[in-house]
């Protein structure tokens, strides 16, 4: 089983693949719409953590720049009528704070959103997972509304035309009590940091 790809990004496809070149072998690995800006930025040498999926005619391979994504899309698939391609669209709706944050907060409307999910697959969905990711950020010390607060500030960055690495690293850089007080010090740090470039 592949479980991590580092390589050069040899292209992308037109449904959210790309393909990734290791030692002469090109991977196409399905990636969230998110991820692949991410990708697009992060010049020829890409890394991405690898779900592996095998069936009898096909052998799909989904990546993610991060081991928080490749573990919140197999939260995903543990919850029954998700598959990886239903997990896949979820993650193309929004980024996973967000999702996460919808889901702590029993909003099932975001989910609906998917192509695919009707409402009582998103709440059951939201049943299924919102006590887990409760205790997750709870064993990890961070507060729900902490965490709530992180996709807060990184959807309110992506909203104003960042890029969802940037924002997600500006809110990590931007500690306070409130959402407000946070996106005020990560639009200060991601104003310095351009002046820096």
């Amino acid at each position: 089983m592949i479980g991590k790809l580092t390589g050069k990004l040899s292209g992308n496809g037109m449904n959210g693949e790309v393909l990734v070149e290791v030692g002469g072998v090109g991977y196409c690995v399905r990636t969230p719409l998110l991820a692949l800006d991410i990708l697009k930025n992060s010049g020829s040498e890409v890394s991405l953590f690898i779900h592996t999926v095998v069936r009898e005619d096909a052998l799909d391979l989904y990546g993610f720049p991060t081991a928080e994504e490749l573990e919140f899309f197999k939260q995903l698939m543990s919850v029954s009528g998700i598959g990886p391609k239903t997990a896949l669209g979820i993650l193309n709706v929004a980024d996973v704070q967000s999702l996460k944050r919808a889901i702590a907060q029993g909003d099932a409307t975001t989910l609906v959103k998917v192509f695919g999910i009707g409402k009582k697959s998103a709440e059951r969905l939201v049943v299924e997972l919102r006590d887990k990711l409760v205790n997750e950020a709870t064993a990890r010390g961070i507060s729900v509304t902490e965490a709530m607060g992180d996709a807060d500030v990184v959807e309110a960055l992506m909203a104003l035309g960042y890029r969802a690495d940037e924002a997600r690293h500006a809110a990590k850089e931007a500690p306070g009590a409130t959402v407000q007080d946070r996106l005020a010090l990560a639009l200060k740090y991601l104003g310095s940091a351009k002046h820096a470039n």
